[in-house]
């Protein structure tokens, strides 16, 4: 019996429970036949015009992108919108696409398990206080016997972060740390409530930072894409073990921000 994009579908709603996302996110099969035979998977971070053609050009019918395209709901779909020009170039090949975000965020083993683990945090556990299933939860939480520098070092040889700015001096011990990949300085009050005294996370506002900083609490900013992208390989790597069907992270797509 072939394999059918439902069978990934499956496998990775196995990897991130859907009931883990955000009420705000758009997860799950979001474009193309579950039904259809499965040829090959793309990861991504980010579906990039340049993304969309070497799915293509490889000959995968599925893209799995961390962010999700689309990601607000659409009235219409026509190649007068970038976003409308994607999906009608990946429909037209035939290429499905499924974002799992959120979901894989807060998934045990997924993207801020990854990012505690490549930081060398210990006596890691779900930062939200309010969640009590083993499957995961909102953030992590874990301890650090580093300084700021330290930790800053970890993420840019670990996850090959090319831009980290801290709030603190680079001597400060890290102490008790809360990480959150992507934009999470939204999760201050959180990490506030569990007595951290670091937040690392890819972006946060100019006022969280100033927040954190009035409340003692050190902020390390390592850039969206880096706090997230290396933790997709490990995906691919686990899609590729338990389906039929070649999965590769994609080779082209960098962090769009560059230091100058």
């Amino acid at each position: 019996m072939p394999t059918t994009i439902a069978h990934a579908v499956a496998l990775l709603n196995q990897a991130a429970p859907l009931h883990l996302a955000e009420d705000w996110d758009n997860v799950g099969l979001l474009l193309g036949d579950p039904g259809e035979r499965l040829r090959g998977i793309l990861v991504c971070l980010t579906l990039t015009a340049d993304v969309a053609e070497e799915a293509i050009a490889r000959g995968d019918n599925l893209i799995v992108t961390h962010h999700p395209l689309p990601f607000r709901p659409l009235d219409r779909i026509t190649t007068e919108t970038h976003t409308g020009t994607l999906l009608w170039k990946l429909a037209r090949a035939g290429v499905a696409i499924y974002s799992a975000h959120t979901a894989f965020d807060s998934a045990s083993n997924g993207a801020n398990d990854h990012l505690a683990s490549a930081l060398g945090l210990t006596d890691v556990a779900v930062l939200d206080p309010a969640a009590t299933s083993s499957a995961g939860g909102t953030g992590r939480i874990g301890c650090a016997a580093a300084t700021l520098g330290e930790l800053a070092e970890r993420a840019r040889v670990s996850l090959r972060a090319t831009s980290v700015r801290a709030t603190e001096s680079a001597a400060r011990p890290a102490g008790r740390v809360a990480v959150a990949c992507g934009s999470g300085g939204s999760l201050l009050e959180m990490a506030l409530a569990v007595g951290c005294d670091t937040l690392v996370t890819g972006e946060a506002s100019f006022h969280d930072c100033l927040k954190a900083q009035s409340a003692g609490v050190a902020v390390l900013l390592i850039g969206h894409f880096a706090s997230e992208r290396s933790s997709l390989d490990g995906l691919a790597e686990r899609l590729a073990a338990e389906i039929g069907v070649p999965v590769t992270a994609s080779q082209i797509e960098r962090d769009p921000l560059q230091p100058v």
